[in-house]
């Protein structure tokens, strides 16, 4: 009869000294179901983001902030256009003396306890201060996406220029500057957010979110971006429009509104982020301009 595999010992984020004093030996770190992090960090396998998280945060000072990108998710804003290298950004005190390794990314900052919070017990940016830092690391369309999703979540509006005025001076600020007045809570995904910077930035009207069409009194359809003086409108197609009923939907529902008289525009992420030259000549050429 087959011996049974020998289950891992580390069972959650765990340093090198945490190891010894809990018996476990440098073989048993060596488990095919650990990850070795850095030279002195290991997780289970299959850990999860917050694990990954809390095992760097052992190698730093007790005052580090899970700050930037990480903080985006550990808030739950998804960050477009950024690849994710599964980095644990970290903002430390300027005199500290952390260098980024291949499971961290280091930052050099006071950060004042008024813009950090605690969350899942983790010291982390609140998302005043997760915004702005933001600004300096992502493109313009990214940021406009998380400041559509803390928009939708109740984040107050008027507290926008607040930060930027507590962040006067600092990297980044110009974007966010920028961006702000774009927001809007009714945006319906963060790669629609990202299309409509391109035509904010492009010097397009400013479509109408979330419009609702009736056609003789009946409900035909909310549209993700419309002008309706124009009779032109734009849906973002995302991985949910491939399933057969949505697509069937989808499909009767443009019937109606082409025969109504809309201009009907359908672009997919790869019209967005391959051929946005193209996109903005489409949209342009349906409004007349």
């Amino acid at each position: 009869m087959p011996t049974p595999p020998v289950p891992p010992r580390v069972t959650g984020p765990l340093d090198r000294s945490g190891a010894r004093a809990r018996g476990i030996t440098d073989w048993q770190l060596r488990h095919r179901d650990v990850v070795r992090l850095s030279r002195d960090t290991y997780l289970p396998r299959l850990a999860d983001e917050l694990d990954r998280v809390r095992a760097v945060l052992l190698g730093a000072p007790d005052d580090a902030v899970v700050s930037h990108l990480t903080a985006a998710r550990l808030w739950g804003f998804e960050v477009p256009l950024v690849r994710d290298d599964r980095r644990v950004h970290l903002t430390v005190r300027p005199e500290a003396r952390l260098r980024h390794r291949r499971d961290r990314r280091i930052h050099y900052s006071a950060v004042p306890a008024a813009e950090t919070r605690r969350r899942h017990g983790v010291l982390v940016s609140s998302p005043s201060r997760t915004w702005i830092e933001l600004a300096a690391v992502v493109p313009a369309g990214a940021l406009l996406a998380v400041s559509d999703q803390m928009l939708a979540r109740g984040f107050p509006e008027d507290e926008f220029p607040a930060i930027l005025r507590r962040a006067a001076g600092r990297r980044g600020v110009a974007t966010a500057r920028r961006v702000a007045p774009c927001a809007d809570a009714l945006a319906g995904s963060p790669m629609e957010s990202v299309l409509r910077w391109s035509i904010h930035d492009a010097g397009l009207p400013r479509p109408v979110l979330q419009h609702e069409i009736r056609i003789a009194g009946r409900f035909v359809g909310r549209v993700d971006l419309a002008w309706p003086d124009r009779l032109v409108l734009v849906e973002f197609d995302g991985d949910g429009h491939r399933e057969r009923k949505v697509f069937v939907d989808d499909l009767r529902r443009q019937n109606g509104l082409v025969l109504a008289g809309w201009t009907v525009l359908r672009f997919t992420s790869a019209d967005v982020l391959g051929r946005p030259d193209q996109v903005l000549a489409a949209i342009r050429a349906a409004l007349g301009l």
